[in-house]
């Protein structure tokens, strides 16, 4: 009988290792993010509207899909045809293989040596920034297999990764000569495009456009040119080219000053919490870590199971808002580990069991990740990564693939 009962054990567990289902999230958890995959289908439309028709779309989902949940979302954006996937590391773009995902996987950010055998088993896309890249690349490649495509990215004003133009031109020469790799694409990445000021983007497309020039005189094909994230998409039409990569405004934010076509972006993350317990505190007495609040008038204190390692910020204490009831109610004292306070001294009735929104909207009040992003000095992107493992993601589901 224990023989038995060890071989379903052990039955299961691989049945458990090799499923590619995604862990049911612990619906128990006070503190939970919930996913709106239509509004995310929504926001995907609105990038298709404002770029040409022929323009491929890779889905920027690194950083777990900004926090949203990467395979969920991919497999969402897959079903909507996106052309491709954009992340940063080979990590994510297994995740991606191993979850079914099929469509070309862009790596963009640093690849190490050690890491391109998997860059092959996966069949995965190599941003290549790096001259010493090309050789050691080109050296995995089985020898009966077709040239392996890859990106060559320019930096054009970034300052960051990227070829300068005569290293990309020396790469282009030793990729041709090879016979290994392919160039499939040129990218650059646009350092100022969500400004104000157009020139600086303007000044980095015209060094593209410069190398591009240069390699059709050599009558030299890359099937796809591409600069433009979101804020290329929002406010410079000129930077869409044959292919863009939607990123944040696909999770329903942007960060740019201004734009050359209105857009109506959904945001499709919600972070709730429950309050755990109202206290009573009295005038002169202090909440929190090294006294930053003290209350001013006998005061009903609120505490919230969630804290810095959940993602919600320690610079949000005494800054931020949140909601309970229908109404707003401060962030009070140091936001901790684990816990944050808000005095509920103005909300009827708040009592334990409350629901509380730190992110989206209840009733006709809403908090976005731009208002966290405001009372934390940073920006949405920020927040929206910030957001923890320990915080379990809820996916609702996307009406439109009903439709």
């Amino acid at each position: 009988m224990r023989a038995e009962g060890r071989s379903r054990a052990r039955r299961q567990r691989k049945r458990d290792h090799g499923s590619l289902s995604v862990p049911a999230p612990d619906r128990r958890s006070a503190t939970v993010a919930t996913i709106d995959l239509t509004a995310l289908a929504h926001n995907l439309s609105e990038v298709r509207r404002l770029i040409p028709s022929a323009c491929r779309i890779f889905a920027v989902v690194k950083a777990d899909a900004y926090g949203h949940g990467l395979i969920e979302v991919s497999r969402v954006l897959a079903r909507h045809n996106v052309g491709g996937f954009a992340v940063a590391t080979v990590q994510e773009a297994v995740l991606l293989r191993n979850a079914g995902i099929r469509e070309p996987v862009l790596v963009m950010a640093g690849l190490l040596p050690e890491e391109l055998p998997d860059l092959v088993r996966y069949g995965l896309t190599p941003v290549v920034y790096d001259l010493a890249f090309v050789q050691r690349l080109a050296e995995q490649i089985p020898v009966d297999a077709a040239p392996w495509p890859v990106h060559l990215k320019l930096d054009t004003g970034m300052g960051r990764l990227g070829l300068t133009p005569a290293e990309a031109w020396e790469a282009l020469q030793r990729i041709r000569a090879g016979g290994h790799l392919r160039v499939e694409g040129l990218m650059t990445h646009l350092a100022d495009a969500d400004s104000a000021d157009p020139a600086y983007t303007n000044s980095q497309l015209a060094r593209l456009d410069t190398m591009v020039a240069r390699i059709r005189e050599a009558d030299i094909s890359i099937p796809l040119i591409h600069a433009a994230g979101t804020a290329g998409i929002l406010s410079h039409p000129a930077s869409h080219r044959d292919a863009v990569r939607p990123g944040i405004m696909l999770y329903g934010y942007h960060t740019c000053a201004r734009l050359t076509t209105p857009v109506f972006l959904k945001p499709v993350l919600c972070v709730t919490t429950k309050v755990v317990q109202v206290r009573t505190v009295a005038q002169g007495e202090s909440v929190s870590y090294n006294r930053t609040f003290i209350a001013t008038r006998p005061s009903r204190i609120a505490v919230l199971p969630v804290g810095y390692a959940d993602g919600y910020s320690r610079t949000l204490s005494d800054r931020a808002a949140v909601l309970v009831r229908d109404r707003r109610a401060p962030v009070v004292g140091r936001v901790c580990m684990d816990l944050t306070m808000i005095d509920v001294s103005d909300v009827p009735g708040a009592a334990a069991g409350d629901e509380v929104v730190l992110i989206g909207r209840q009733g006709s009040e809403s908090i976005t990740a731009d208002d966290l992003a405001t009372w934390q000095d940073s920006i949405p992107y920020d927040v929206l990564c910030a957001i923890g493992p320990r915080v379990p993601r809820i996916f609702r589901p996307d009406e439109t693939a009903r439709n």
